[in-house]
C-alpha cells in the first residue's frame, strides 16, 4: 500500500499520526513537502529593484531561500521521526496543490490535513490548496482534523 502523507508546518503531526492510525500496514511511505518558489524570487526582485542589482549587500532572497531549505529538511525529518518506520522523503517545488496531486498518482491512500478555518465545520474548513486537492486526488484521500492551535508542533528547535 503506497501512502502519500502531505507535510503541511502546523498541521503535519496529525497527518503522521494517521498513518499510524488509519494506514499501519502501509509498506511504501512518501512524506511529501512542498515549496512554494515565489517568495524567494520576490525578495531578490524587490532587493534589486529597491537597490540595484550592482549593490553589494547580501540578497534577501538567498537568506530566504537557505532558510525555506534548512525548514524542509527539519520538517522531513521530524515526520520521519515521529512515523519511525522506512519511508521515503520528498520535497517538491511549484505550486503545492498541483504538486501534491501529482504526487499521489499511482497513489493507494493521500493524507492531508484540513488547513482552513479550524473553528467551522464544513466547506470553511478547507483553504483553497485543499479543497483543490481533495477535488482533484487520484487516489482516496484522508482528511484529518490538525491538532488544536495552542498544541501544534511545528518544527523542533535548531
Amino acid at each position: 500500500m503506497r501512502v502519500i502523507v502531505w507535510l503541511v508546518e502546523g498541521t503535519w503531526p496529525a497527518c503522521v499520526d494517521a498513518v499510524h492510525r488509519h494506514a499501519p500496514h502501509a509498506t511504501d511511505v512518501v512524506l511529501l513537502y512542498v515549496d512554494e518558489p515565489d517568495v524567494p524570487g520576490l525578495a531578490h526582485g524587490a532587493f534589486a529593484g529597491l537597490l540595484g542589482r550592482a549593490h553589494s549587500e547580501r540578497d534577501p532572497g538567498d537568506s530566504l531561500a537557505d532558510l525555506g531549505t534548512s525548514s524542509s529538511t527539519r520538517l522531513l525529518d521530524a515526520a520521519a521521526e515521529r512515523l519511525g518506520s522506512p519511508c521515503t522523503r520528498l520535497e517538491r517545488t511549484g505550486r503545492a496543490e498541483r504538486e501534491v496531486v501529482a504526487a499521489a498518482e499511482g497513489a493507494d491512500l493521500l493524507v492531508l490535513a484540513r488547513d482552513g478555518d479550524r473553528s467551522h465545520l464544513g466547506p470553511r474548513s478547507l483553504g483553497p490548496e485543499g479543497r483543490f486537492v481533495v477535488d482533484h486526488a487520484p487516489c482516496p484521500v484522508l482528511l484529518v482534523w490538525p491538532e488544536p492551535a495552542p498544541d501544534v508542533t511545528t518544527l523542533p528547535p535548531h
